[in-house]
């Protein structure tokens, strides 16, 4: 699944400018939890989260983030959009909750990540 068909699917509002919607997503987690994301995710993953703090981004430097989408209609800083922007990671913001996102990408076939 590509990140232009999750934005889509999410209804979702790319916050990145000029990033690449062509990445092919195998995998997502989710999670609240810098802690549970750095423990569970061991392969190139797309992350839904709540949380809008510059740790995401820098997280992204630690483990393979193929982009965030942010739920809830959380709306990150400019500081963390620019961040991401010099990585080249796709922000995306939807309205929907983690679980109700989860549920759509997963029953379109995007598989939960190994942990």
């Amino acid at each position: 699944m590509k990140i232009k068909d999750i934005i889509k699917l999410l209804d979702g509002e790319l916050l990145t400018k000029n990033t690449d919607l062509e990445t092919d997503i195998s995998c997502a987690f989710g999670s609240d939890l810098i802690s549970d994301t750095l423990m569970c995710v061991k392969e190139p993953t797309l992350l839904l989260t709540g949380l809008t703090n510059p740790q995401i981004i820098r997280l992204s430097d630690m483990i393979d983030l193929l982009g965030v989408i942010f739920v809830r209609g959380k709306v990150p800083s400019q500081e963390i959009i620019d961040m991401a922007v010099e990585r080249d990671l796709p922000l995306v913001m939807t309205k929907f909750t983690l679980y109700k996102s989860s549920g759509i990408l997963y029953n379109k076939g995007l598989r939960a990540c190994n942990i």
